[in-house]
């Protein structure tokens, strides 16, 4: 589903365009509008490491004509890939190729793979391109490994394998303000369902409506708030900007990590801190 749209989802998406070049055709990036496992098998669905959105965008930049998202509810999931194909075939009229990974499967039951195509492409008239694997330090890229780097804070690497900055995107939801009443007012994003580093506070930058702010961001459990019934936040806090940001989409970049999360022993001790935190991070950007 081209979650992260990696190095290796890259390879895939390069290649459709430049066929769709030389053959005077249209580019189009196929993708389901949730991970298949949240049909399938619910509790092995993995945290992912893009919204929706940020997943279109990231596939849009690279310079694909258009993304076909689909609805993967449980009547899709239980097409067999030839009739999926052929289903593809009669809607789009014609298909020059098909590009995909070496390992790529498909339909019920992971019934398709690269063979599979190969074999209807010679009755469907379209080539197939079965592309090896994008390895970094010996190992492939993959959806999978980059959730694993993210979550182990190893956030460099992270980066390498998707070929950008590490980013987390969320819509600011209402919060408790305590942020406001500390004097450093922040934006709470509602997260569910991705992938974050550890806890912890980082230096970052936050888009929203085309605008790129200098940001703090906080994920953790605000240990010296001390809430009867902590709860994962993940709020930054805007650098030199002033407004109302609710209900709004808000990409964060983390840029680095400035310190482990801590219990203080009093608010003031922890407005003190934020301050710090403020001051290193202007020195980063």
């Amino acid at each position: 589903m081209f979650d992260g749209v990696h190095l290796g989802h890259q390879q895939v998406l390069r290649q459709a365009i430049e066929d769709s070049h030389r053959n005077e055709g249209r580019s189009v990036a196929v993708t389901f509008d949730r991970h298949p496992a949240s049909v399938i098998s619910p509790e092995r669905t993995p945290a992912l490491l893009q919204t929706r959105a940020q997943r279109l965008r990231a596939i849009e930049s690279l310079g694909i004509d258009a993304a076909l998202l689909i609805e993967f509810d449980t009547a899709f999931s239980l097409k067999p890939g030839a009739e999926f194909v052929r289903e593809l075939a009669d809607g789009f009229g014609a298909i020059h190729s098909i590009c995909v990974g070496a390992n790529f499967a498909f339909g019920h039951k992971r019934d398709g793979n690269v063979e599979l195509l190969r074999t209807l492409g010679q009755t469907l008239g379209f080539h197939v391109h079965g592309l090896q694997a994008v390895s970094l330090d010996g190992q492939a890229v993959s959806s999978t490994r980059i959730r694993a780097a993210v979550k182990d804070g190893h956030l460099d690497a992270a980066g390498q394998m998707l070929g950008r900055t590490f980013a987390i995107e969320g819509t600011v939801i209402e919060g408790e303000r305590q942020g406001r009443k500390l004097g450093f007012p922040t934006a709470n994003l509602d997260t569910d369902g991705l992938i974050l580093p550890p806890n912890g506070v980082y230096a970052a930058h936050a888009r929203l409506d085309q605008a790129t702010h200098r940001a703090v961001l906080n994920i953790g459990l605000r240990p010296t708030l001390a809430s009867p019934e902590p709860a994962l936040q993940v709020e930054a806090h805007l650098l030199d900007f002033n407004g109302e940001l609710y209900g709004q989409a808000m990409e964060i970049e983390l840029a680095d990590r400035l310190r482990d999360e801590q219990r203080f022993g009093s608010t003031d001790e922890l407005a003190t801190q934020i301050s710090r935190d403020i001051k290193r991070a202007r020195t980063l950007f």
